[in-house]
């Protein structure tokens, strides 16, 4: 007996492969939490050499060792002048120690260290603003070209991980850098970066709550299995994806990728501030929102592209448009999204709301741009009957429980 087909079953079986094609994209463990390091200044690659009786007191002695050293070029980087402080007033400021490299000895302890100081209380000490100005968010879609394959999302990548590590507390770009799960490998594709269109782009980066785009790529290039790797890096940027600069870097073997994807990172980095301190990093000005339709503009109110982008960025380079503050609330239900941002946007100063990551039933992320110090978008919302948690550029917030007046049961039945 033979089975012929029809075109209602052949239809069908186009369907369902769509529907699974669909949900394979968006399954899966591909996702990379980027670390948030927002509210701190880094300076890394301290090498401390130390000898002490043990092991821990020679680790300890390094540490400080580091903390002094990095204080000193943090003090001169920002116009410090390179003063030193007591160890007791470092370690009121230092919020971290990263390990880079270690060797522990009986009685030596020889290590490359990174110290983290938290940003408000050492600017408070050098006497510069707690949340210098930085440029307008930016979204990231970090692109890895190999084997003559592009990636972005669609599976864990080691460029991913390599601007997930990245601290961008110490930079003048704010990045907003997207963790890869849920929709993120079906919005933001290889494609993607080669369609001009702006109503699309506009449609994403307002998910994301961004104003522009940076798309930093890199080409790996295999000599032979297990030899050489080369990396060639271009930092491009906006709806067009022009390139802003390049430069290539190379390791001995397949082992050392990581720290050629780190470096490459940095570099970037460099790169995206020194077009920001020039100028020809900013915003695109057909991303910015469309005027009302219903607004009739005069020959006095008509002004060209250039003209709208220099208020908005003006001659440093950089952008008045708010400080950026991520914000956790929990959401039992979809109304909760709606409402919270509702609240938000209804205080002064908040240029805009928007969810970045919904969980719903648990703890989603907010991210708010403020114009003011965020110290005064905690107090209204503490105002407006919120627990709030946290300092800085990270907050976290509560519905605060309403407290019933003495003798009155929870049940709100009269006190017998």
């Amino acid at each position: 007996m033979r089975i012929r087909p029809t075109l209602k079953s052949f239809g069908l079986a186009v369907f369902l492969l769509g529907t699974a094609t669909a949900v394979a994209q968006i399954d899966g463990t591909r996702g990379v939490a980027p670390i948030d390091s927002a509210s701190s200044y880094e300076v890394a690659g301290i090498a401390v050499d130390v000898a002490a009786k043990t092991p821990d007191a020679a680790r300890l002695g390094g540490w400080r060792l580091a903390q002094r050293k990095a204080w000193v070029q943090l003090s001169r980087r920002l116009g410090g002048g390179g003063a030193m402080l007591s160890d007791g007033a470092l370690d009121g400021i230092v919020s971290g120690i990263v390990v880079e490299h270690e060797e522990i000895g009986p009685n030596r302890y020889i290590a490359k260290l990174g110290v983290l100081f938290d940003r408000a209380r050492a600017g408070s000490i050098l006497g510069i603003p707690a949340y210098a100005d930085r440029s307008s968010p930016m979204l990231v879609i970090p692109v890895l070209w190999s084997g003559g394959v592009g990636q972005v999302f669609e599976q864990q990548t080691e460029w991913q991980q390599a601007w997930a590590r990245f601290r961008t507390g110490g930079s003048a770009i704010d990045y907003v850098r997207p963790s890869g799960t849920g929709p993120d490998s079906l919005l933001l594709t290889v494609g993607q970066t080669g369609r001009p269109d702006r109503a699309w782009w506009r449609t994403i980066i307002d998910q994301y709550g961004a104003t522009d785009i940076l798309i930093p790529t890199v080409r790996l290039y295999r000599q032979w299995p297990g030899g050489p790797v080369i990396g060639v890096f271009q930092a491009r940027f906006g709806p067009d994806n022009r390139v802003l600069g390049q430069f290539t870097l190379r390791v001995g073997n397949s082992a050392g990728v990581p720290q050629l994807l780190d470096t490459g990172v940095k570099r970037l980095d460099d790169l995206y501030q020194g077009g920001l301190r020039s100028g020809a990093l900013r915003p695109d000005a057909s991303l910015l929102p469309l005027p009302s339709p219903t607004a009739t503009p005069t020959e006095d109110s008509v002004a060209s592209d250039d003209q709208t982008l220099a208020q908005i960025v003006g001659d440093t380079g950089t952008t008045g448009q708010g400080i950026p503050v991520t914000i956790q609330f929990d959401t039992p239900g979809a109304a909760a999204v709606s409402t919270t941002e509702g609240v938000l946007r209804a205080i002064p100063g908040v240029r805009s709301a928007a969810t970045v990551s919904l969980a719903l039933g648990g703890v989603s992320v907010l991210r708010v741009v403020y114009d003011g110090d965020p110290g005064s978008l905690k107090s209204a919302l503490e105002v407006r009957g919120y627990q709030v948690l946290g300092e800085g550029q990270s907050l976290r917030i509560r519905r605060a429980p309403s407290l019933l007046p003495p003798g009155l049961p929870a049940d709100g039945a009269p006190a017998g």
